[in-house]
């Protein structure tokens, strides 16, 4: 998330299967204390999940926070006006409730936060009394899409100009540590995770996939020469094709998400 330029027409290439786990994770969340409720999304990039849970709460005032321009730029073109919804600049290494909030949610951002987990105490602070933190994080970092790129950036040729760019397993922790860091905060947290078996269609549909997200880091590294990137890329979809055969009805994409929703204490 932080200091990486992202595409937002990329990212929403694949928008259908991207929204499957938030609106499961929508489906999880208590009703909230307040009507109308105060909402925070943290990393909504392009918006367009954050104007569904906007049109989902329409009484709610809704703010999306990102700290991308380019994601912020297509969030409030495409998304002013719907509800009582508005995006603003925060970096979640910092940000920092600075009013009550009813619901604080994060849908496939919190990897990118190194030590975010230490971040929740003052999340928690910032929720009203029966207040819900809720989140996703990806959990698929030791699989084929992950673990080629970080064993191809590793490799002799780019090894040099990409040594520390990619994250690994541990950007996420397990389903039992984020239980135990919510509990030890005193919520009472639901913690789960499912693996979404995304049937893909296209040329390349899982190369098409992580360039909207997990290949950013190397896409931004690269972005000074041109010639590098397509050939890193080149690299990659090879191996990817090996990975993720296409099959009659298109390419199965098995991808693990880690949900938690936390609901502090009413009092």
């Amino acid at each position: 998330m932080a200091d990486l330029t992202w595409d937002p027409a990329q990212y929403l290439r694949h928008a259908g299967h991207r929204a499957r786990p938030f609106t499961d994770l929508l489906a999880h969340i208590p009703e909230p204390p307040n009507d109308p409720p105060r909402i925070a999304d943290l990393g909504c990039g392009p918006g367009n999940l954050t104007a569904l849970l906007a049109a989902r709460r329409p009484t709610a005032r809704v703010t999306g926070y990102d700290n991308s321009p380019e994601m912020l730029r297509r969030a409030r073109t495409e998304h002013a006006g719907v509800g009582r919804l508005d995006f603003a600049h925060a970096d979640l290494r910092t940000w920092t409730p600075g009013e009550p909030y009813d619901l604080i949610l994060s849908n496939a951002t919190l990897q990118w936060v190194p030590g975010h987990a230490d971040r929740f105490a003052d999340w928690l602070a910032g929720l009203v009394p029966g207040g819900t933190f809720a989140f996703q994080v990806p959990g698929n970092f030791d699989a084929p899409s992950h673990r080629l790129m970080r064993e191809l950036a590793a490799s002799p040729r780019w090894r040099d100009r990409l040594a520390g760019t990619l994250r690994h397993g541990d950007a996420v922790l397990t389903p039992e540590a984020y239980l135990e860091h919510l509990t030890a905060l005193g919520c009472t947290a639901d913690v789960w995770e499912t693996t979404y078996v995304h049937l893909l269609t296209g040329e390349d549909p899982v190369l098409d996939w992580v360039k909207g997200t997990g290949l950013r880091p190397v896409l931004t590294a690269l972005a000074d020469d041109p010639d590098a990137a397509r050939a890193f890329e080149d690299e990659y979809r090879n191996a990817l094709r090996e990975a993720y055969p296409r099959g009659r009805h298109g390419t199965p994409f098995p991808f693990r998400r880690v949900f938690a929703v936390a609901r502090k204490e009413e009092r």
